[in-house]
């Protein structure tokens, strides 16, 4: 079986192609070592992601809050650097919104909130 690295944020179990099997694994870099992952948005995630938030950014993107505000909130919801999130579940209509696990709680957002937060 080979090993295929996936530097995104999608879940893909293993799969075949051209008869040869393939599992692709989410890499994580090590203390002191170079990033071997780029940070994406938690917005873009798919069910079944497992990660750290990375850091939060509520920058240009299109809220009904101002991005100060966006960032207490999400705060507050537990959603803090190094916390560990689990995407659980996704809206049936357009994939939103999503159920995510951050820590030991669950909470659903929007995905246009959740690209405020960079996961990895």
């Amino acid at each position: 079986m080979r090993v295929v690295i996936n530097k995104n944020c999608e879940r893909s179990p293993p799969f075949a192609e051209n008869g040869k099997q393939f599992m692709t694994v989410l890499v994580e870099s090590l203390p002191g070592a170079a990033a071997a992952v780029t940070p994406c948005c938690l917005g873009d995630a798919q069910r079944g992601f497992r990660g750290r938030i990375h850091t939060i950014d509520a920058g240009p993107h299109s809220h009904a809050l101002p991005a100060d505000e966006l960032e207490r909130r999400l705060i507050e919801l537990g959603f803090t650097e190094g916390a560990t999130v689990e995407v659980l579940h996704e809206g049936f209509f357009g994939r939103d919104p999503i159920a995510v696990r951050v820590n030991d709680a669950t909470v659903a957002l929007r995905r246009r909130e959740a690209m405020a937060i960079h996961v990895v």
